[in-house]
C-alpha cells in the first residue's frame, strides 16, 4: 500500500466510524419510534457540533424581542382646567403629597387606630393579596421570555411478533434515553411575548396602585369613624348636662308645686323638657355604641377603651392642608396612577395582537444519550441529540386575528377614556371638598354665632321669669332652642373636618413609606428582561 492511500485511509477513518456508530445506533431503535427518536440518534463529531450550538444561541438571543409592534404611548391630555375653583387657598406650598397620614392626622389616639386598620383591615389585606396575586401572574408571564429546560430519563422496550415482520422472527427491542430537552421555546422576533409581559407588568403595578387607594379610604374611613365618635361623644356630655340641670329644675318645680307656689301646667312643662332631653340622650348614646362597632370593624379588631371626652377641633386633630395644583392629581392619586397603568396595559395587548399576524417560530430540540440497553445508556458513542424549529402562520382562522386586533384596540379606547374620566372625578372631588371646606367654616361661624344668641336669649328668659315678667314656657322655649343650637354647632364643626378629611382623600393621601408589595428580594420583578 503506497504511502498516498495510507494518508487517504487515515483521512476516511474518523468519518467512517462515526457513520459507523451512528448506523449500530439506528439499528438498535425498533420501527415503532416516531421521526423525533429517530433524528436524535444522528452523531457528529464534537468540535462541528459545540460551535454550531454557540452561533445559534448568540442569534437567538440577538433576534428575541429585537422588535415591538406596541403603539407609541403618548399620555392623554388632562380634560381638567389648570386651577381649582376660586375658593381653593391661593397658598400651594403645602399639598398632600408633603404629608404622610402620621403628619396630617396628628391626635395620637386616631394614629394608634389608623395603624391598627392598616394592619388588621380586611379589605386592605385582600387588596395586598391582589397584588400578590397580579405579582405571580407577572412573573409567569415573564418565565415564557426564557427558554424551559427538561431533565428526563425514559426506557421503553417492546416485543414485535413474527408475523407481523418480513423475517417471520420475533423481535424484541428496547430504547433508553436521558437527556436535555428544549421544549417548544418561541422566538419573540414580532415582540408577542415582550407584549404580553409588559401587559402583566401594567396590570400588576395598576393592582398595587388600586391597592394604596384603598388604604387611603380606609385612613380615610377611620379619621371619619374617629370624627364621628368625637362628636357624639360631645353631643351625649351637653345631652347629659342638660338631663342634669332639667332634673334639678323639675324636681325644684314638682316642690313648688307641693307648697302650692306654681301651677301644674308649669311642673308638666318642665317635665315634658326633661323628657325630651332624656330621649336625644339615650339617642345619642345608641349612635355612640353603634359608631364604636363600626370603628372596631374598621381597624379590624378592639379599638380599646376609647375615652369619652377629647379635643374636637382641627388644630388638635388635623394639620393645615392646601390644595396645590390640579396637574399634581397626575401623580399623586392612586386611582389615576392604576387607571394610566391599565391604559399602558391595554397598549401592549394592541402589540402583542398585531405580532399574531406574523409567523411564529418555535424551537425544540434535545441533547443527551440513548442507547438499545440501559447498561449502554452511557457508553462512548451513544450521543444523541435532536433540533426542530418550527415555523407556524395562520392561513385562515375566520378572521379571528383581525377581531382581536380590533378588540384590544376598542379596549384601549375605553382605557383612555377611563383615565380622562378618573383625572375628572378627581378634580370634581378636590373642588367639592375645596367647596366644603369653604363653606362649612362659614356655617361654623355662623352656628357659633347662633349658639351665643341662644345662650344669650336663654339667660335673659330665665330673668324675666325670676323678676315674674314672663311666663316659664318663654323659658321652656330658650332652653330648647339653646340645646338644639348646641347640638347644631358640633354637628357644623364636624362636617368643617369632615371635609378637610375627604380635601385630603381627594388629594391622594399623601406620600407612605415605600410599599412591602414593591420592595424585597422580588423587586426587580419591576424591570421586564431586555
Amino acid at each position: 500500500m503506497t504511502s498516498m492511500s495510507l494518508k487517504k485511509k487515515a483521512c476516511r477513518q474518523p468519518a467512517i466510524d462515526e457513520h459507523r456508530d451512528g448506523h449500530a445506533q439506528a439499528a438498535a431503535v425498533p420501527s415503532t419510534v416516531g421521526p423525533l427518536a429517530m433524528g436524535g440518534v444522528r452523531h457528529l463529531p464534537r468540535l462541528r457540533l459545540r460551535p454550531r450550538l454557540a452561533l445559534t444561541c448568540l442569534a437567538v438571543a440577538t433576534l428575541s424581542g429585537c422588535l415591538s409592534l406596541e403603539p407609541r404611548y403618548t399620555q392623554p391630555q388632562a380634560p381638567i382646567p389648570a386651577s381649582f375653583p376660586v375658593v381653593a387657598p391661593a397658598d400651594t406650598d403645602s399639598a398632600s403629597q408633603d404629608l404622610a397620614w402620621r403628619t396630617y392626622f396628628t391626635d395620637p389616639l386616631l394614629q394608634t387606630l389608623i395603624q391598627s386598620a392598616l394592619d388588621n383591615n380586611r379589605d386592605l389585606r385582600k387588596a395586598t393579596l391582589r397584588v400578590e396575586e397580579a405579582r405571580a401572574a407577572f412573573r409567569i408571564q415573564r418565565s415564557d421570555r426564557v427558554p424551559t429546560a427538561t431533565l428526563g430519563v425514559q426506557g421503553a422496550r417492546s416485543r414485535v411478533p413474527g408475523d407481523l415482520n418480513a423475517s417471520g422472527a420475533s423481535i424484541v427491542a428496547g430504547e433508553y434515553r436521558g437527556e436535555v430537552g428544549l421544549n417548544s421555546w418561541e422566538l419573540d422576533l414580532w415582540g408577542r411575548v415582550h407584549s404580553l409581559e409588559t401587559s402583566a407588568l401594567e396590570t400588576w403595578l395598576a393592582t398595587d396602585a388600586a391597592r394604596q387607594a384603598v388604604q387611603v379610604a380606609l385612613v380615610s374611613q377611620v379619621a371619619e369613624g374617629y370624627l364621628g365618635l368625637r362628636e357624639l361623644d360631645e353631643r351625649v356630655l351637653i345631652a347629659r348636662k342638660s338631663v342634669s340641670a332639667r332634673e334639678a329644675s323639675y324636681r325644684i318645680f314638682q316642690r313648688r308645686y307641693e307648697l302650692g307656689a306654681t301651677s301644674k301646667l308649669e311642673v308638666m312643662q318642665v317635665k315634658t323638657l326633661l323628657t325630651q332631653s332624656q330621649t336625644l340622650h339615650a339617642q345619642l348614646a345608641q349612635q355612640r355604641a353603634q359608631q364604636v362597632n363600626a370603628l372596631q370593624l374598621l381597624i379590624g379588631g378592639n379599638p380599646g377603651i376609647l375615652p369619652d371626652e377629647a379635643p374636637f377641633d382641627d388644630n388638635a386633630i388635623l394639620a393645615p392642608l392646601a390644595p396645590g395644583l390640579p396637574s399634581d392629581l397626575l401623580v399623586q392619586r392612586p386611582d389615576i396612577i392604576a387607571a394610566e397603568h391599565r391604559l399602558r396595559a391595554s397598549h401592549a395587548n394592541i402589540g402583542a395582537a398585531r405580532a399574531a399576524f406574523f409567523p411564529r417560530i418555535a424551537l425544540t430540540g434535545s441533547y443527551g444519550s440513548a442507547s438499545a440497553e440501559l447498561d449502554g445508556l452511557f457508553d462512548s458513542g451513544s450521543r444523541a441529540w435532536a433540533f426542530m424549529p418550527t415555523i407556524s402562520l395562520p392561513i385562515f382562522d375566520g378572521g379571528r386575528r383581525r377581531a382581536g386586533l380590533a378588540l384590544s384596540e376598542v379596549r384601549r379606547d375605553i382605557a383612555v377614556a377611563d383615565y380622562e374620566q378618573s383625572v375628572q372625578i378627581a378634580f370634581r372631588d378636590v373642588a367639592d371638598a375645596l367647596a366644603a371646606r369653604h363653606w362649612t367654616t362659614e356655617q361654623s361661624d355662623i352656628a357659633r354665632t347662633a349658639r351665643d344668641a341662644q345662650a344669650e336669649r336663654a339667660r335673659l328668659a330665665q330673668l324675666r321669669y325670676d323678676n315674674g315678667s314672663s311666663a316659664y314656657l318663654e323659658v321652656l322655649d330658650a332652653q330648647r332652642d339653646l340645646l338644639e343650637a348646641e347640638q347644631h354647632l358640633i354637628s357644623t364643626r364636624r362636617a368643617q373636618l369632615s371635609s378637610q378629611i375627604a380635601l385630603y382623600s381627594a388629594l391622594g393621601g399623601g406620600t407612605e413609606p415605600a410599599d412591602h408589595a414593591m420592595t424585597g428580594p422580588d423587586a426587580a420583578d419591576t424591570r421586564p428582561i431586555p
